[in-house]
């Protein structure tokens, strides 16, 4: 029982880093922007499968298409924003309805191109498996993806503590018209964070595509995710992301392991109702200090 506990403890550890690498992403936009990219699981699915037709279509590893999976998330991301930027009057609703139109087009441009097939890497060192401590095991994919998300995720809070586009960043979140008074171009800044987005996106669909499977719907389903850990972590807080994420894969891992798969989903949803009924702000205060 306690090596069956240990194991799905260290399953949800890693599939937090999955979701928190996802999660991410939509937060740097919600801080710049005030709005909810409900296009953002979209873009993850994009670069999934950008790198399936690389492996499948020419034969090559799925890390050699992540710079080209880059391009096509980060074109579709701009593309995004162009349209975001053009929303004058309830920007709050209008780029909600906007994105989850967005995000619609790109699952069925998917489906169309790809079909409803389940799709995964072939590749065996991805598929291999490790044992961690003689104990616990994972598949290479896996113990991969949540070290990558670990060093991006640290890449950009450090980026947000200590370069002046970061800071910049974190001076928009905070107050957009005193940056603007200080001589921060919103626009500029506001497409960066599009960017820097797109790469984290690029990466996780990338290690969603190695580590588990992709199929068209899953876009929205990330997306749901990702807002759920970002309300979690107090709507701005980078560390709290990767906090609120690894709770939501642990609950979600225990559930599988002693109830049962089908209430994976609901014990995620519970938790985050009772944080949110305990703490409405969330668990790190949910100020707009963005990377605190």
């Amino acid at each position: 029982m306690f090596e069956l506990t240990l194991q799905a403890l260290f399953s949800g550890l890693l599939a937090g880093g999955y979701y928190a690498t996802v999660a991410v992403g939509l937060a740097l936009v919600f801080g710049t922007m005030r709005v909810i990219n409900l296009a953002h699981g979209e873009l993850v699915l994009l670069a999934a499968y950008v790198a399936y037709a690389a492996e499948s279509n020419y034969g090559v590893s799925p890390v050699l298409a992540i710079p080209v999976a880059l391009v096509i998330v980060a074109a579709a991301s701009a593309l995004v924003y162009a349209l975001l930027s053009r929303i004058d009057q309830d920007r709050e609703i209008n780029s909600l309805i906007l994105t989850f139109g967005l995000g619609i087009i790109l699952t069925n441009t998917i489906l169309s191109i790809w079909a409803a097939d389940i799709r995964s890497t072939s590749d065996p060192w991805f598929q291999d498996s490790m044992v961690v401590a003689d104990t616990l095991f994972a598949m290479n994919a896996e113990v991969a993806a949540f070290v990558g998300g670990l060093v991006l995720m640290a890449g950009v809070w450090w980026w947000l503590n200590h370069s002046w586009q970061g800071r910049a960043v974190r001076a928009l979140s905070s107050n957009r018209a005193a940056a603007t008074l200080m001589g921060v171009n919103p626009r500029k800044i506001e497409i960066l964070s599009f960017m820097i987005a797109a790469l984290l996106a690029t990466f996780a669909g990338f290690a969603i595509y190695t580590g588990k499977t992709v199929f068209p719907a899953l876009g929205h389903v990330l997306t749901v995710k990702a807002f759920i850990i970002t309300v979690l972590a107090g709507m701005g807080s980078i560390p709290g992301v990767l906090i609120g994420a690894v709770m939501i894969g642990v609950i979600e891992s225990l559930t599988v392991t002693y109830l049962s798969a089908s209430l994976q989903e609901l014990a995620g949803m519970i938790l985050f109702l009772v944080v949110l009924f305990v703490s409405p702000s969330g668990l790190f205060g949910g100020g707009r200090a963005l990377a605190r």
